[in-house]
């Protein structure tokens, strides 16, 4: 599992850098969020625990932005 998590994150961070190398930022929960436009958001893990996503997004002023925050990963079942 965590070998597909890398390669995942290695595409995704790969197609980041084709274009310009952006600074990741780590979101928090008092973090203001000045989000125009969504432009990407990679793939939930299909785990059944806490992971990393990244949303690639333009603010009010045109710029590029990458944030990452956590989620909870989709290969949890309720029974």
């Amino acid at each position: 599992m965590k070998a597909l998590l890398v390669l995942i994150f290695s595409f995704f961070c790969a197609g980041a850098m084709a274009e310009e190398p952006l600074p990741v930022e780590q979101y928090s929960y008092s973090q203001h969020l000045d989000i125009a436009h969504v432009i990407s958001m990679s793939e939930v893990a299909n785990v059944c625990a806490v992971v990393p996503v990244r949303m690639t997004y333009e603010d009010s002023k045109g710029q590029k932005h990458i944030l990452e925050y956590r989620v909870m990963g989709n290969g949890c079942s309720n029974g």
